[in-house]
């Protein structure tokens, strides 16, 4: 077993190192018209909307993120049920791979892959979609005024309720994350339609249908319906100094077999074998899932502020909904609060969240998390964080693996995003 682990701490080192002088080497690329896989990307949201990139003919595009993560952390709860021990050491290195390409002016098509996960250390497709940003070919003037202003996606993508998603750890991806993990409840779902976004003068609105479920499935038909998102918003630049964004969003399907807003990701948390009683007992571990798979209507809030180096970013949330075998619907709501600071390459960042609500239990339940840390950016491509992290879960049934349950410590991430 030791020598098994050491091949496998050698494998990671491999290609982190591997990734990491591709970074500094090589130009990144990413598609056109698109979120930059770099610094440039920070606190970027919708796909930017300007002046189109030229076409010179078919064009395929790559790009990838990997993660190292070192974790040191401690769980405990009341001893209902025994925590599996829990030592300090490298986890299972994640990794994504984005290819794509420029097939007209405005129009490009992407696919996006995990290589390696928590839950899948296979490699695996996690979507694709077809990105429109401009119809010239037709040559009607009224289509081209109108794609001024707007993005067309169609196909199975990770749909944009919300704005924490873009902000939130995506498996190898965690260059945008100042922190550790995501949100308690973290709304990240990919599904099947199509969404159209709508930018002019920092206001911004989107709207979208899908199928509701992570699958496609054309079985049962009376059990499914469609789900609806819908968001609005403003994104301004005041002046030199401060930039302010304001954003609601809403995602509501009234039947579903399957839906996983709030469970969603399949690469699995940040946080590894916390509040289990054996190795590899819950993927998605240090998460609440309110269970909300027969029907959902969620509302979200986020505020942003940004003052020279200074970033606050806040998230409320109230979610509402029923899994199959329930008759009444049960609610919950999110709060939380980053606070960044940043000085050219380094920024320290403070994150408050929350949750509290009816999962399913006999009573409400409550989940905290707060963390603190720092990172710097060795280049744009390139990030390394160490964050603390501290959870506790208040409320939770006697006997429960949640009751009295806490856990906390440091991680360390090295990331590469091109």
């Amino acid at each position: 077993m030791v020598s098994i682990m050491k091949i496998s701490y050698v494998h990671n080192l491999i290609a982190f190192l591997t990734l990491l002088l591709m970074a500094l080497t090589a130009t990144a690329q990413v598609g056109p018209d698109t979120r930059p896989m770099s610094t440039d990307g920070l606190t970027v949201f919708e796909a930017p909307k300007g002046d189109l990139a030229a076409f010179n003919g078919l064009e395929v595009y790559w790009g990838a993120a990997f993660t190292q993560q070192f974790q040191a952390l401690d769980h405990e709860n009341a001893g209902g049920v025994p925590l599996v021990e829990l030592g300090n050491g490298f986890n299972l290195a994640t990794a994504n791979l984005n290819m794509g390409a420029h097939l007209a002016k405005g129009i490009t098509v992407a696919v996006e892959s995990y290589w390696s996960s928590l839950h899948h250390p296979e490699a695996w497709v996690k979507g694709g979609y077809l990105q429109v940003n401009s119809m010239e070919m037709l040559g009607i003037d009224a289509i081209d005024q109108l794609f001024e202003y707007m993005t067309v996606r169609a196909g199975h993508f990770e749909i944009n309720y919300g704005d924490a998603h873009f902000r939130r750890t995506d498996n190898g991806n965690a260059l945008f994350n100042p922190f550790v993990g995501n949100l308690i409840m973290d709304s990240f779902a990919t599904e099947i339609g199509m969404d159209v976004t709508i930018q002019n003068n920092g206001f911004f609105g989107v709207v979208g249908v899908t199928n509701g479920e992570i699958k496609g499935a054309i079985t049962r038909p009376d059990d499914r319906a469609l789900a609806y998102i819908g968001k609005l918003g403003v994104d301004r630049q005041l002046n030199d100094d401060l930039r302010v964004r304001l954003s609601g969003s809403v995602y509501t399907t009234s039947a579903s077999l399957n839906n996983t807003l709030y469970a969603g990701d399949r690469a699995g948390s940040r946080y590894y074998d916390v509040m289990v009683e054996n190795a590899g007992d819950d993927f998605r571990n240090g998460r609440m899932n309110p269970g909300f798979r027969s029907e959902v209507t969620a509302f979200q809030v986020n505020p942003m502020i940004i003052f020279q180096g200074f970033e606050l970013h806040g998230v409320y949330e109230r979610a509402t909904g029923a899994a199959a075998a329930e008759t009444d619907t049960r609610s919950v709501d999110q709060m939380a609060v980053d606070a960044i600071y940043r000085m050219n390459d380094v920024y320290v960042g403070l994150r408050y969240n929350t949750v509290s609500g009816e999962f399913g239990y006999p009573s409400d339940v409550t989940v905290n998390r707060v963390q603190a840390g720092a990172g710097w950016f060795l280049t744009p491509n390139v990030l390394l964080k160490a964050i603390y992290s501290q959870q506790t879960y208040e409320d939770f049934p006697v006997g429960s693996i949640q009751e009295d349950g806490k856990f906390n410590g440091f991680t360390v991430e090295g990331v590469v995003a091109f």
